[in-house]
């Protein structure tokens, strides 16, 4: 008869038990599987999510949660065969206020409960704004910035048409004049009409006189 006390992981494996007798040989194998419970807790995040984590467990747990949510689990094995397993939930039913988590193991199973803590979800919301809020800010002023540089852009642009506008009108009238004193025809109208000023003035000296010497 053999007895292992205390058992370990490390005890794990075949065992054959052999009896040689008159009669013959006599044998008897007997796989030893040792159980390791996981240690079980249950806690709540920052951001509300609620984890449930069975730890250093051989075999793996099994977690299920009462009521069901939106529910992610993953398994770490360790070195030494135990494995690690995490369940991490979160409920959009603000409603909900209480919820369960049950670890099933061969060694056992174990049921936690814990309150939903609404303050948390509220913090981690008053931190988004605190976050969110100077980005914002930040992005105004900037925008801010930018149009009163393309207002000041645009009113210079203006400001040098005005200037080559009116530059162009000043370089237009020395030529003007230039053209007409230059201009034969220019200087022949002008003596036309100089001519006909003269004409109409003896015209009506002449009638102006006539009429005296009627009288």
């Amino acid at each position: 008869m053999a007895k292992i006390d205390p058992v370990a992981i490390t005890h794990d494996g075949y065992y054959k038990c052999e009896v040689v007798t008159t009669h013959g040989h006599f044998y008897h194998g007997y796989h030893l599987k040792v159980l390791v419970p996981p240690e079980v807790t249950l806690f709540q995040l920052e951001n509300g999510t609620i984890v449930c984590r069975a730890a250093a467990g051989k075999p793996a747990a099994q977690i299920s949660w009462t009521p069901g949510g939106d529910c992610h689990t993953v398994e770490e094995p360790l070195g030494n065969d135990t494995v690690t397993v995490q369940s991490s939930c979160c409920w959009e039913d603000h409603r909900v206020s209480n919820v369960s988590c049950s670890v099933s193991h061969l060694t056992g199973n174990r049921s936690l409960s814990i309150e939903r803590n609404s303050g948390v979800q509220s913090a981690v919301y008053v931190k988004t704004v605190h976050i969110i809020l100077p980005v914002l800010i930040f992005l105004v002023i900037v925008v801010s910035i930018c149009l009163w540089k393309i207002g000041v852009c645009r009113k210079c642009k203006l400001k040098k048409r005005e200037a080559n506008s009116v530059a162009e009108e000043d370089e237009m009238q020395p030529y003007a004049s230039y053209t007409e004193k230059n201009n034969p025809l220019y200087d022949t109208v002008s003596q036309v009409k100089r001519s006909e000023v003269l004409q109409n003035e003896a015209d009506g000296l002449c009638l102006h006189t006539s009429y005296i010497t009627g009288i």
